[in-house]
Order: C-alpha cells, then structure tokens, then sequence
C-alpha cells in the first residue's frame, strides 16, 4: 500500500482529500504545517506528498526546498488556492512535481498521484539498473594507502606493464584491477577475469588456453581460451599463487613470446594481453617451497600494488559505510538509513577479518535488522560477537 503525506493548514480540506484518497486505496498521514510535515517525513517514507503553499511556521516552498535537500527523489505536489502562474513556475523550478489549484479537480488529481508514483518506481529502478551495470565500482577511502594507490594506478595505468596486486582477501584486489584497466589503452577492450583458485589443477590450462576437439575424453567441441577471449584488452589472474606449476610454465611462455597453444593442439596463436595478476599469497615464499616459478613472478611483478586489511585503514570505514548504505539501500528501494557517531566508532574498533567484504555484509544486516537510524546498540546486538 502506498504512503501519502498531506500538508495543509485547512482541517477540512486535509479530511476531504484523505477520505477521498484512502477510498482508493492509499494509506494517509497528515499535517498542519510545514514544520509537522518535515517532522513526519523524517520519521516515514512517503512515495507522494500533497502540500499547500500558503502555511504558517514554514510555508509550502520553503517545505519543498528543505525536503528535496534530504529526498530528492520524493514526488511533491503543490496544492494552493491562493497561487499564481508565477507560483506555479517557482514551484516547479524548486523541484515540485507538479502545481494543483484549489479547489483541485479529483480526476486530475488522482492521474497526477499515479503519474508520481510511476516516476519514483522508474527512478527508483533506474538507478539500480545504473549501479548494476556501471563498468567499475567507486575506490573509496580517504587514508594514505589508498591515496598511494591511487596514485600508483595514474601512474601505471596508461603503460603496458605487468602488475602484481596483493593483500588479504576481501580487501579489493579485483576493484584495483578494474581500475587499472578502465584508466588503460585497453579500456575499449575486454577484461577478462580468471580466478586461478576456482578451478580444478587439470582444467585450468584448458580455461586459460582453450582446446582443440577431441583433444580429451570431455573435448566435444573446439573451446576458445581466456588469453583469446582478452586479446586486446586484460587478463585478470585472481589467485594466482594457487596455479598449477604446469599452468605457470605455459603463462610464462605466453608471457615471454606472447603466443599460446591450445590443449591439443600443435598450432601457435599470437595474443596480444596485459596480464594483472593477484594473490593473497607470499609468492616469495610460495617460491622457497617450490610451489611457485621464480621466473613467472619476476615476469608478473614488474609494479607490485599492496592493498592495505581494512585493519590497517580503519579511518575509511565512515567513508565505506556510507556509500554501502547508499547503494544497499538504492537496491533494496528504500530510503537511505542514517547511522549515528557511536556506531560508526563501533564498527571502527571491530577486528575485521574479512575486510571489505565483511564490512558490506554487516552493512546489509544492519539495515535488514535496524530501525531508520543504525545506533551503537545494533552493532552491539548483530555485529559484536557476543562475550
């Protein structure tokens, strides 16, 4: 059921539209003034409000600018006996959704209410569509790590050089990435991601270098490997540090000779990639036990970028918490939830071990299990591990 809010100093008026209303369904608030209304929507979310001009305390327009400031997105409807074609066109200027005049002509008003609620569906809609398909997600944090990794990725961006991104997991390798490549040559090209880890040691070499027909038991058909597939564009290597030694020798080749050789076959294929590869590993270390080619990391770690735990850069979790409110939020189709100081200091003595990825998540439950504003007591109660 969909939630209107009249504003309108007149009782009779405000009782007359909202009889008129709730017969068709709708579920009515009111209010006396302005200052009661902008009381109300802070409290509630409304998908159209109704609101005369001529008020006391705060009159209709100056409703209008204080509540786009919060809820931009809100469909407001000017009702005035009292207005000009002047008015109108202020009204709308400011952000109304549209002007009525009184007494208003029910049909109108009630195609008008529609014509609002389809608007904030569609935007509503939109900017998930928009957030779903935007090429890379925002790099956020203010601390020094990131500002050096930014400023690394300008740097290096633009070149053809190798890069090795390493951290723990969950701090966002694959989004540094992302970025190196949107900021590259490449970026009209693919970029193509590969996560070494996922798959079994006997079919990794086919997922990177394709396979001829009949070149193994499962073989029916001719596959196309991911360094084709990234021809022109990147090759994102997640994980690597858990690649078969097998694997690794036929990348360094790749690497060496940009050419490879698909399973079964006899043929070479010149490819042209730039390889970023990422691990959560001590490739060094890997290396010492034998587990990894000194030569293949030498080859991958021409720029090494070190992504910092989200331990390390506990400053940004305000930052952070912010924009996964906003997008959390936007998805699910309700209006952004507040948090307020004690929390955010909560969450900033938490121990997090799954980094970003961790902190998303526990943003998400907040604001499935809290009320409109996130407080100290819910990160207690549903993220605090209980003593």
């Amino acid at each position: 059921m969909s939630n209107i809010l009249i504003i309108d100093d007149e009782k009779a008026i405000r009782k007359t539209l909202s009889e008129i209303l709730s017969y068709e369904g709708y579920k009515i608030d009111e209010a006396g003034d302005g200052e009661e209304g902008l009381k109300k929507v802070k409290e509630k979310e409304y998908d159209v409000i109704l609101c005369d001009i001529k008020m006391p305390k705060l009159d209709g327009i100056e409703f209008l600018e204080k509540t786009k400031e919060t809820h931009p997105d809100i469909p407001i409807i000017m009702i005035s006996g009292h207005g000009t074609i002047e008015t109108a066109v202020e009204a709308v200027k400011k952000g109304a959704y549209d002007y009525i005049s009184k007494p208003p002509d029910l049909n109108r008003l009630l195609i008008t209410i529609r014509n609002a609620m389809d608007k904030t569906t569609l935007v509503a809609e939109t900017k998930v569509l928009k957030r779903k398909v935007s090429k890379v997600q925002e790099m956020v944090g203010a601390s020094t790590p990131i500002h050096k990794i930014k400023e690394t990725i300008e740097k290096v961006a633009p070149t053809e050089a190798r890069i090795l991104v390493t951290g723990e997991n969950g701090v966002g390798k694959e989004l540094v990435a992302r970025w190196v490549h949107e900021k590259s040559n490449r970026a009209s090209g693919a970029l193509v991601e590969v996560n070494c880890a996922a798959i079994p040691s006997e079919l990794i070499e086919s997922e990177l270098f394709g396979h001829e027909k009949g070149s193994f038991t499962s073989a029916v058909k001719q596959r196309i490997g991911k360094f084709e597939q990234a021809n022109g564009g990147t090759l994102f290597l997640d994980e690597i540090g858990d690649m078969s030694l097998t694997a690794q020798a036929k990348v360094l080749r790749a690497l060496q000779e940009g050419k490879i050789t698909r399973v079964g076959g006899d043929k070479d294929i010149n490819v042209d990639v730039r390889v970023i590869a990422a691990t959560n590993k001590d490739l060094l270390k890997e290396v010492e036990e034998k587990n990894f080619r000194l030569d293949l990391y030498h080859r991958l770690s021409v720029i090494i970028i070190h992504v910092p735990s989200l331990n390390e850069r506990k400053d940004d979790i305000p930052l952070l918490v912010e924009k996964f409110l906003v997008d959390i939020c936007g998805d699910y189709g309700i209006a952004r939830k507040a948090i307020d100081e004690d929390a955010i200091k909560a969450l900033q003595q938490h121990n997090w071990t799954g980094n970003i990825r961790e902190l998303r998540n526990v943003v998400e439950r907040l604001i499935i299990l809290s009320g409109k504003t996130i407080t100290q007591s819910d990160v207690e109660n549903y993220v605090l591990p209980k003593k």
